[in-house]
């Protein structure tokens, strides 16, 4: 790559406010000072500093983000605040990172962030058929019924039936407690599958997506790389061929 276009990337400006910078000697490459702007680097081997900073090359990121209710899951919007605003502007201008599904604006909970569009889609392809856990609470008793009908698949209010769901009963009562899991990813679909049991969703929160976990540890609003076990996941997921 290019110095220039390495240093472009990494939000020193444009190319041509690169080669200034470059004039004003203050760029290393493995130690040695540098002023071509057309000079080559592997940035996945070579050292290159700026000012003293040293750049940390990588092509991809992968966050888990734990989302607080009050942010759409989108990229850009102009009413409303988006999961992106949660990152760091650096991380936001260098990588042009984008959620991978959706969470709906008052769901709390796991969302991966990622600027990976080969992984993004093999997470959200129907036939992947990856399976996402919810914690929720709902108002009315959650009984056996239940569990039974959403093992059964549930029809939704526009005719559409569930595919086959694992519903867990955790607290049954007034408000009841549950864990449920499902392998698709239909529109409010947790939300509506409670109406179609005659129930209504009153808290959720996204726990689960494949192997990536949302840590207890982890502050609403804060954001951490995937772990080395949850990547592994991820390039299994990629490498996958689709049926």
């Amino acid at each position: 790559m290019r110095l220039d276009k390495l240093l472009a990337h990494y939000g020193y400006g444009s190319r041509k406010d690169v080669k200034t910078l470059l004039k004003q000697k203050t760029v290393f490459v493995n130690g040695e000072q540098v002023k071509e702007a057309k000079y080559h680097v592997n940035p996945e081997v070579d050292v290159v500093e700026v000012n003293g900073d040293i750049i940390r090359y990588k092509e991809f990121i992968y966050y888990v983000l734990h989302k607080p209710s009050g942010y759409i899951s989108a990229t850009v919007d102009d009413r409303e605040e988006t999961v992106i605003d949660l990152l760091p502007i650096r991380e936001q201008q260098i990588y042009e990172p984008f959620p991978v599904g959706r969470l709906d604006k008052d769901t709390e909970g796991l969302l991966l962030i990622t600027n990976d569009g080969k992984l993004a889609h093999a997470l959200t392809s129907p036939r992947r058929e990856v399976p996402k856990k919810y914690y929720a609470h709902i108002d009315g008793r959650v009984s056996e019924s239940d569990v039974k009908a959403f093992s059964d698949g549930v029809t939704l209010d526009d005719g559409y039936k569930t595919k086959p769901a694992q519903l867990e009963i955790l607290t049954s009562g007034a408000i009841s407690e549950i864990e449920l899991t499902i392998t698709e990813g239909k529109f409010h679909q947790v939300k509506r599958m409670f109406e179609a049991v005659d129930k209504k969703v009153i808290y959720l929160k996204r726990i689960q997506m494949g192997d990536i976990i949302l840590d207890d540890s982890l502050p609403l609003g804060a954001i951490r790389d995937l772990t080395e076990k949850e990547l592994k996941y991820c390039e299994q997921i990629i490498g996958e061929k689709e049926s």
